[in-house]
């Protein structure tokens, strides 16, 4: 093992066997061999020297990285500190938010209610929300539930993300504002990045089950995949004993920044708290391997390309090209050669996130970090073009 993977912190963790909860840990190390693939550890350790490294380069605060495979975390490690200037080190139960990861569960939970009967993808969003409406008030009668999580409501970029950022409940907004809100393109057709109109799915979920939206990611997701760390408001993140604080680039360097109650008014956008020990679970929901939670079918629906979005900006310029990104339910949906790479990125109060998977061969990736490092820009590709000349 290299020189840098001795410093890994005591707490970070690895299931002691295949079938443990998601959240049974033991002191991290890495597998000789795992599902079959005997250079498994080589990878992990590459990639941990990469990180280290590049952490150091960019000067970026802390993060924290998981990595699972063939359904077991193989990989959970802190770098750097909570708060720059201080001693105390992340691990890998330090609580960030995660920004717009949080769409993902939105777009799982709205997959399991579904399988539940209580939702259905095609139907219009004002069966369980009638106040939704739109300047366009026949296309507003139009919309369904997979417009919501697909950003193709025909609605502009953004279109009154401003409002969620100044505070704004989502029932005012869209009581208040969207009834003037003008339509940029026909539904389903239109691709336009949102966080107000995605965060009506809450409010189509409570009128379908009775329960807010907090509740039922908690009964449906958080709870059963033994996410014990995570939540979704402002108090427990503040006053969290194991929490990163944010960061942001100054000419001076970082600034120390505050938790701020931003996008707790819109959860499903953008109001999600975890740790990486809670990522590593959820990626072991997203592959597949807790059908107790999501069944492949779900996931299979909820990962599927709904839009190209080539006409906005690039992501990962220097690793694909524009027309190898679409959008699913939730989702970014990245096309690497035979590859097919399920990814989103997140930004919140100087805190970013990043998590992909590739299905096929059973392997995921979280990242987060109390800035928005360089790093962050580097590191999904840096993960997938290692593991593929490792495979």
């Amino acid at each position: 093992m290299p020189a840098v993977a001795a410093l890994i912190l005591a707490s970070l963790v690895l299931p002691t066997c295949a079938d443990a909860p998601a959240q049974s840990l033991a002191p991290f190390h890495h597998p000789k061999s795992l599902g079959g693939h005997p250079y498994l550890s080589a990878f992990l350790d590459e990639y941990d020297q990469f990180f280290a490294n590049e952490m150091a380069l960019t000067q970026t605060p802390g993060a924290a990285v998981v990595i699972v495979k063939d359904g077991q975390i193989v990989f959970a490690r802190g770098y750097g500190v909570k708060v720059a200037g201080t001693q105390d080190s992340v691990d890998a139960n330090t609580l960030f938010r995660i920004g717009s990861l949080s769409k993902g569960f939105a777009g799982v939970l709205t997959g399991i209610l579904t399988a539940d009967g209580l939702l259905d993808w095609d139907e219009k969003v004002q069966k369980h929300f009638p106040q939704f409406t739109l300047g366009d008030r026949q296309q507003a009668a139009r919309v369904r539930l997979w417009h919501l999580l697909s950003h193709t409501t025909g609605l502009p970029y953004h279109a009154y993300t401003n409002l969620v950022e100044r505070g704004y409940s989502i029932r005012k907004i869209v009581t208040d504002y969207f009834p003037k809100a003008p339509v940029k393109g026909k539904e389903g057709d239109f691709f336009a990045y949102q966080n107000a109109a995605f965060s009506i799915i809450e409010e189509v979920m409570r009128g379908a089950t009775g329960k807010p939206y907090q509740e039922l990611l908690f009964e449906k997701i958080l709870r059963p995949a033994g996410m014990n760390a995570a939540s979704c408001d402002y108090s427990t993140m503040q006053f969290a004993a194991n929490r990163a604080l944010p960061h942001f680039k100054t000419a001076a360097g970082w600034r120390i920044g505050d938790i701020t109650t931003r996008y707790y008014n819109a959860v499903a956008a953008g109001g999600v708290n975890a740790s990486a020990a809670d990522m590593g679970a959820w990626l072991q929901v997203l592959l597949g391997h807790r059908p107790d939670i999501v069944a492949e079918a779900t996931l299979d629906r909820v990962f599927r390309p709904v839009i190209k979005t080539d006409k906005e900006r690039r992501i990962f310029p220097n690793w694909l090209q524009r027309d190898a990104a679409s959008y699913a339910l939730g989702w970014r949906v990245l096309q690497d050669g035979t590859d097919t790479i399920i990814y989103h990125g997140g930004y919140v109060n100087g805190f970013k996130g990043e998590i992909a998977l590739n299905r096929r061969d059973d392997i995921g990736v979280c990242i987060l970090f109390n800035a928005h490092s360089e790093l962050s820009r580097e590191c999904i590709p840096a993960f997938f073009e290692r593991w593929k000349d490792c495979r």
